[in-house]
């Protein structure tokens, strides 16, 4: 990878690295109009229309509570550095880099698709995973309202649903997912992964702070829905001396379940995540590199069901024991209890086949 440019405020990366299906690379190139530490502006976000007719991912994935998802969005403009998601953008062509996070699609009929899926008389529902590869509740949906409209679906069908966010804009929706929560319909789950403000900024630099995610563990609460805590991902050599102190506070703050990953480097995140490093913490990039290959078996990523989550070796399990200490001593449980399907409305009332005025946009 060339030198890189200088960071961009508000973006995880500056750099718009080549995904792994390209047939040609770019080469950085000084043209002479500017010195070697011109930044450029930060490029802005652009959203196109998704056109793909399906709308219900499936897996079959030993690791995942759920084998069904939706995403309404593809990029995520969180632009966290260490996203696992990344790499899916290089199916569209475009880069896991800069463009993941300013390059976004939408799926402006996601809810329409939806009531096509779920009147199909074969049909069989199980818990589904709102916006499981990006966030369902980054910046762009307070306009666009995609996920909004997909939630109003599975309220009126009471069809089970799981989601994860570190988005405040999830408080909006409460009205809907409060309800559900109370029918044993609905999960919601906050990602954490630092407490220190400062490395959140960097690491995550468009979501919401961790103070701002500690109010909205309490709004939940006192919503009456019991949240779930995903510490993820836990970095070795940055946050892995932080999981007893994130716990603690979001137990104050009122969570009930707690998990957590360790960090995942597949294909294009592991040169970001290095060149991150080496921009943001360059004094620290070779021993944070060096555990993560003792918790990979010598490898920066591991691909294997059972391992890719947590980790292996010593170290792996030394951070597995330190979290369940801390969280079977704060009284919190690993995981919520299942959902209920049995509510499931089979035949949801159809929409008129046009947009919404927030898809028209």
């Amino acid at each position: 990878m060339e030198k890189s440019p200088p960071p961009l405020r508000g973006r995880g990366t500056s750099v718009t690295i080549d995904n792994r299906y390209a047939k040609w690379a770019r080469e950085a190139a000084d043209d002479g109009w500017g010195g070697e530490d011109k930044q450029e502006p930060a490029p802005k976000t652009t959203l196109t229309l998704d056109a793909s007719k399906s709308i219900i991912a499936r897996n079959d994935s030993p690791d995942l509570l759920f084998d069904r998802s939706i995403n309404p969005y593809r990029g995520c403009e969180h632009g966290c550095i260490y996203c696992y998601a990344r790499p899916s953008h290089a199916w569209l062509g475009w880069s896991p880099g800069l463009e993941f996070e300013t390059r976004l699609t939408y799926k402006a009929d996601a809810a329409m698709r939806l009531r096509e899926e779920l009147a199909k008389p074969g049909y069989r529902p199980a818990p589904l995973a709102l916006g499981a590869n990006t966030d369902a509740w980054q910046p762009a949906e307070k306009s666009w309202r995609v996920t909004r409209q997909v939630l109003e679906v599975l309220a009126e069908t009471n069809h089970p649903v799981t989601v994860i966010t570190k988005s405040a804009l999830i408080l909006r929706d409460l009205d809907l997912l409060a309800p559900m929560a109370a029918k044993g319909l609905a999960q919601v789950a906050i990602s954490v992964t630092t407490l220190d403000a400062n490395l959140a900024r960097r690491l995550e630099p468009r979501a919401a702070s961790p103070k701002r995610r500690l109010e909205i563990i309490r709004m939940l609460r006192d919503a009456g829905i019991k949240p779930h805590i995903m510490v993820a991902p836990v970095i070795p050599g940055l946050t892995d001396h932080e999981p007893e102190s994130i716990l603690e506070a979001v137990a104050e703050a009122g969570a009930s379940y707690a998990d957590y990953i360790l960090l995942r480097l597949p294909l294009e995140v592991a040169p970001l995540f290095r060149e991150w490093l080496s921009s943001h913490y360059p004094d620290r990039a070779g021993h944070v590199m060096s555990l993560v290959e003792q918790m990979r078996g010598g490898a920066i990523n591991d691909t294997r069901f059972g391992r890719r989550l947590l980790g292996e070796g010593p170290l792996a399990e030394l951070l597995k024991k330190r979290f369940d200490l801390a969280r079977r001593r704060l009284g919190l449980t690993l995981a919520p209890p299942p959902l209920i399907a049995r509510s499931f409305a089979h035949r949801p009332r159809m929409a008129k086949a046009h947009c919404s005025d927030s898809c028209q946009k």
